[in-house]
């Protein structure tokens, strides 16, 4: 059962960083991306809208320009500088957007809502993570693995109480 939540908990986890890094637009209206592995950075405006004069080539200019527009659009009150209610709004917004692409786009029942069958992986997706993460094939995951499976997705936590030191690999060192 323990084993079971466990999944449930990562699974759901790499569901919601996936679909956080979906297209969104910005402050500006500006389609972007943001990076699927780091759903907290801001989003990436695509090459089109980064390209102004639409020659197929960026300049420093067009790419300083673009950062200058979405500092100017962030800052709200136009004072020349972005106060923490500032860059908090911006990030509400960027989440908020993310939020409804991802009900938009997962929404197979077109409820509004996501039920977890509309979220979690489908077909034999769950089993082929799962036997990914049992690196010893014994029909388990243990919290070795886990802690592995987490440091091969990017998500490892290091040294942690009770686990021991762990080489590059995630794997408990002898000795």
């Amino acid at each position: 059962m323990k084993t079971t939540l466990m999944m449930t908990a990562l699974l759901a986890g790499l569901t919601l960083s996936g679909v956080a890094g979906a297209q969104t637009a910005d402050a500006t209206g500006t389609e972007t991306t943001a990076p699927a592995d780091r759903p907290d950075r801001p989003e990436r405006p695509d090459f089109a809208t980064l390209d102004a004069d639409g020659n197929g080539a960026l300049t420093l200019e067009e790419l300083q320009a673009q950062g200058a527009a979405r500092f100017a659009a962030a800052d709200t009150n136009g004072d020349g500088g972005l106060s923490a209610e500032e860059l908090t709004a911006q990030a509400d917004q960027r989440r908020a957007e993310r939020t409804a692409k991802m009900i938009e786009q997962h929404d197979e029942n077109g409820d509004g809502l996501l039920q977890a069958e509309e979220m979690g992986p489908k077909g034999d997706r769950m089993k082929k993570m799962f036997d990914r993460m049992d690196a010893n094939d014994d029909g388990t995951v243990d919290a070795d693995e886990f802690a592995a499976a987490g440091d091969r997705m990017g998500r490892g936590h290091g040294d942690r109480e009770g686990h021991g030191e762990r080489d590059g690999k995630g794997r408990k060192q002898r000795g």
